[in-house]
């Protein structure tokens, strides 16, 4: 599921005329994952054979994640981001490569980055039909928008007995209700680093799934497994144990 809305320029980061035509390039970020440097695939899922940090022993059964909001810097802090987002859906392996249909200047940038999730103004109830066709949306009690993540499986709890866990991951709501308040905000930007492009350029990124569980805080299953939306305690660790599961892998150009 993939949508591109517009570009918003903060500062112009392209030429003119035909100087644009040469100097400005194509590009995508393709998305692969592992768990502790052991590729994932949906071929992997279904069947118990993932140990998170916690020493739980579990199955993925359904993955997929939204980014958002491509955004280039370079080292003057002039900027572009580019509008959008993509469903990537690793169990259907939908969406895995998401390449916007605009061009970046070639050169150095201090920074490249996303945003996992939607940025608070741009998480509005019903906004976004694709996503609404695709059950990707929040219920209104817990402030409405969509979802960040959806990690679902099976563990083995501690009476060695496969039980379900659902680890969504939303913006964080407390009171849920006609009127619901935020306690911190849980998307996050991927910072991916100082890059040169010269060419067309292929953004390999990873997800390490592991990290979900254990960085800075071990996850424990038999304690924290469902009912994670109503939860804003869980959602802020979520966003916590988030901050390191992406990496840039390397870039084909």
């Amino acid at each position: 599921m993939k949508k591109i809305i517009s570009i918003l320029l903060l500062f112009s980061l392209f030429a003119c005329g035909t100087d644009d035509k040469i100097n400005t390039v194509n590009f995508s970020f393709n998305f692969s994952h592992n768990w502790d440097e052991t590729p994932v695939s949906n071929e992997d899922f279904n069947s118990i054979k993932f140990t998170n940090a916690n020493n739980d022993q579990l199955s993925i059964e359904r993955l997929r994640y939204l980014i958002s909001d491509i955004k280039f810097e370079n080292s003057n802090g002039e900027s572009i981001i580019i509008e959008g987002y993509n469903l990537i859906d690793v169990t259907n392996n939908q969406n895995l490569s998401f390449a916007p249909s605009v061009s970046i200047r070639k050169g150095t940038y201090s920074n490249v980055s996303f945003i996992f999730g939607f940025k608070n103004e741009k998480n509005i109830d019903g906004a976004y039909p694709d996503l609404n066709a695709t059950s990707w949306n929040v219920p209104a009690m817990l402030g409405g928008g969509y979802h960040y993540m959806q990690l679902d499986g099976k563990f083995l709890n501690s009476s060695n007995t496969e039980q379900g866990y659902n680890y969504h991951a939303i913006r964080a709501a407390d009171n849920p209700g006609m009127n619901p308040t935020f306690p911190q905000d849980t998307f996050f930007e991927v910072h991916l680093g100082n890059v040169t492009i010269s060419n067309d350029a292929i953004f390999n990124i990873e997800m390490n799934i592991a990290e979900w569980f254990k960085n800075p805080h071990t996850w424990d299953l038999n304690v924290l497994n469902q009912m994670l939306m109503p939860n804003s305690n869980a959602q802020i660790l979520m966003y916590d144990n988030g901050q390191n599961v992406f990496s840039l892998e390397s870039i084909n150009q």
